[in-house]
């Protein structure tokens, strides 16, 4: 299991941890950490150069250095004197001790630039407790370490990265790598810092569980290990109903496209028995496409209450309910929609246009088992509250839940799921892959299935979106341009992960 700390839960975490083991043994065991990510970064004759700030990041980057000295051709830049911690000052004799060079911190970027050349860098310059925007004196060295130009590997968070909020100041440093330590920070997950980061790992450098779970749970994220655990498992003797019985309401003349692929989403996250309703409009090109799923035809001239019955008759066999991908924007299908939430009482998902017609009829979903998923234009209509300005995704997110009570997940690169009661959830999986028409629903999809086959509706949510991004992953690694929802719906099955038998030091989370 991984732990999301705010930066001020993390320090509380850090004193128990050096009260109970000592700050050398931490310090000392991060380094090994962070080495074993520059291993895997490094060429035999690559050189590798840090930049170290004036507290404990910079003495994380001498324990590193001196893990791998003198393999290695290493060379720490750091300033002469300090009052520097005792860990820090051992780690800075063990560093000397293996050969690393040190040499005082270069006085301009073309100077940072030079030194830099061919190497890796090692951003050790700020950690999670810094504040934006960096120190003037230290700018130029953070704009040299720019993956645009070489690798570089960011200790903890990247220098110019809010920990807590994701923002990054101007002269933020980019890595390829971060490794962050004890625990994942909430500005690795959110955008901007994500981007900032790369690719991110996450070190268990001695603070026990106990101590990280006793934190205040404000953010979560999944790991491989968790996300398998959410997942159902299929008994022996399960029927195909059992499996999981999703009914998707979805689809139009316009927009046959989005029932098909919320179908398909459906059966490849495992459910055993899709059914579809849809518009007799969209009947012909649904009946082409479906073939191991149900279609049930709407008739387009029956009256509202009437197409509302049927759903809900057709309902009493299914175990959850995706509805709004596709669907008619109109007067009529507004009415059927609402007829429906108000009889229903199964578990539902709601997207597209099901968000449209929910819009001022959020009442019909309190204390009921849903989960609405609106990107960042459906839910400044959805909220009432307008776009979505820059770093309040996540006050945004926790406004609306807690004033109407509905699970919400609200899609971006950072996804973010929340239900009132706990943290608020954030994916680590997202990609640009997903930025593609039609992977929204196959999303609906996806958590439909989990619904009937038991989850709530947060964990359905977070484990669909977690599911989601790791197809999305898959399907551009196999097709390098031009990935198509269909390609993440089929995608479903070969992007499921295996659970490693030992759990390991540090652990990928993107």
């Amino acid at each position: 299991m991984i732990y999301v700390l705010t930066p001020d839960a993390m320090r509380a975490a850090d004193a128990a941890a050096i009260a109970r083991a000592g700050e050398d043994e931490l310090m000392h065991n991060a380094g090994r950490r962070v080495a074993e990510r520059l291993r895997a970064m490094a060429g035999p004759q690559t050189p590798i150069v840090a930049f170290a700030g004036p507290g404990n990041n910079g003495g994380d980057a001498f324990a590193a250095l001196a893990e791998l000295a003198p393999a290695y051709e290493c060379t720490v830049a750091a300033d002469a004197a300090g009052a520097y911690s005792d860990a820090r000052q051992a780690a800075q004799a063990r560093a000397a001790a293996a050969g690393v060079r040190t040499v005082p911190l270069p006085s301009s970027e073309d100077e940072a630039n030079a030194m830099l050349e061919g190497a890796i860098g090692v951003d050790g310059l700020f950690g999670t407790g810094a504040r934006l925007p960096l120190p003037q004196s230290y700018r130029h060295l953070a704009r040299a370490l720019d993956a645009r130009a070489r690798p570089v590997l960011a200790i903890d968070i990247p220098s110019g990265v809010d920990a807590l909020t994701g923002a990054v100041s101007e002269d933020a440093v980019r890595a390829v790598v971060t490794v962050a330590l004890g625990a994942l920070k909430p500005g690795l997950l959110l955008e901007p810092g994500r981007e900032y980061a790369g690719e991110l790992w996450c070190a268990q450098i001695g603070i026990d569980d106990a101590t990280l779970a006793a934190a205040p749970r404000e953010f979560a994220a999944l790991d491989v290990s968790e996300f398998l655990r959410l997942l159902p498992r299929r008994a022996a003797d399960t029927d195909k109903r059992a499996a999981g019985a999703p009914l998707v309401i979805a689809g139009s003349a316009q927009f046959p496209g989005a029932a098909v692929l919320c179908a398909r989403g459906a059966a490849r996250a495992g459910a055993g028995y899709v059914t579809v309703a849809a518009p007799s409009a969209a009947a012909n090109t649904l009946r082409a496409h479906l073939i191991e799923q149900v279609f049930v035809e709407l008739d387009d001239a029956a009256k509202p209450q009437a197409i509302a019955d049927e759903l809900l008759d057709i309902s009493k066999r299914n175990g959850a309910v995706a509805i709004g991908p596709g669907l008619g924007l109109d007067e009529r299908t507004s009415k059927i929609f609402v007829r429906f939430l108000e009889a229903n009482s199964l578990p539902i998902v709601i997207d597209a246009s099901g968000l449209f017609h929910l819009s001022k009829r959020l009442d019909l979903l309190r204390d009921k088992p849903c989960v609405v998923t609106p990107h960042a234009g459906e839910f400044a209509r959805l909220s009432g509250k307008g776009t979505i300005a820059p770093g309040t995704r996540v006050a945004r997110i926790r406004e609306f839940v807690e004033r109407t009570g509905v699970t919400t997940l609200l899609k971006g690169s950072d996804t973010l799921i929340y239900d009132g009661t706990g943290p608020v959830h954030i994916n680590p999986t997202g990609t640009s892959a997903l930025a593609t028409a039609g992977t929204g629903d196959v999303l609906t999809g996806i958590i439909a299935t989990l619904l009937s086959q038991g989850l709530s509706p947060v964990d359905a949510a977070r484990a669909g979106a977690y599911w989601h991004g790791l197809a999305g992953r898959y399907a551009a690694r196999e097709r390098r341009v031009g990935v198509i929802a269909g390609d993440v719906a089929e995608s479903l099955g070969e992007a499921l992960p295996t659970l490693a038998r030992q759990p390991e030091a540090a652990s990928r989370i993107r």
